[in-house]
Parts: structure tokens; C-alpha cells; sequence
């Protein structure tokens, strides 16, 4: 005889999904989406650069509106590419320690890489 006397749905809930994974999803295609833009931007910029000098380059960095955009393309890339490898993790890493461990460490070296990049960014754009 079963000894548990609850139903089914007394049984199947608080296992189901906590939503979380949708958020995640419309996050990484929502960066997606605001880096296709960006990236032609950016490549359209580096062909109408090439053959420049430093200083040439130094001026354009130097624009407001290129800082901004350059950092948005940084920023908005590397989180995306840190949610694409959270769900890789996610999907073949089994142990959990080890998958809390390279989540944290991906973060972490996105969170790194954005500031440096940032404060590289700013440095060249306010002449330092």
C-alpha cells in the first residue's frame, strides 16, 4: 500500500519551473537583437578607419558619442556571450559545485573584462 497519502498535486509542487529560465531567454535575445546594430556600427567604423594614424584614432575614441557607443558595444556583448556560456554550463556541466563555480567564474571575468575595456575606453577618449 502507498504510505503517501497526498495527491498528485500536493507531490508536483515546488518542483516545477521557478520561471527564472524565461527572463534568461528574453535577456539573451534582447542582447542579441541590441547587438546587431552595434556591431555593424562598429565594423563600418574600423573599415572607415582603417589606414589611419594613431592620433586620427585617438580623436574619434575622443567623440562622446563614440565612448558611449563603444562601451554599449562592449558591455552589451560581453553579457550576452556570458549568458550563451551560462547555458552551456548549465547543459553539460553536471556536478554542482563545479557548475556554481564556473558560473561565478564566468561572471566574474564578464564583470572584469567590461571595466577594463571601459575604463580603457575612457582613458584613451579623455586623452590620460
Amino acid at each position: 500500500m502507498n504510505s503517501d497519502l497526498r495527491s498528485h498535486l500536493s507531490r508536483a509542487r515546488g518542483l516545477g519551473s521557478a520561471k527564472s529560465g524565461v527572463h534568461h531567454f528574453w535577456v539573451q535575445r534582447l542582447t542579441a537583437v541590441a547587438l546587431i546594430p552595434l556591431v555593424v556600427w562598429f565594423a563600418v567604423s574600423l573599415v572607415m578607419l582603417s589606414g589611419a594614424d594613431y592620433s586620427m584614432v585617438r580623436a574619434w575614441i575622443g567623440s562622446p558619442f563614440v565612448m558611449v557607443l563603444l562601451i554599449l558595444t562592449i558591455v552589451i556583448g560581453l553579457h550576452h556571450a556570458q549568458l550563451g556560456i551560462q547555458v552551456v554550463i548549465e547543459d553539460y556541466v553536471h556536478g554542482d559545485g563545479a557548475k556554481l563555480a564556473m558560473i561565478v567564474g564566468v561572471k566574474f571575468i564578464a564583470v572584469f573584462f567590461g571595466l577594463a575595456a571601459a575604463v580603457a575606453i575612457l582613458r584613451i577618449g579623455f586623452g590620460g
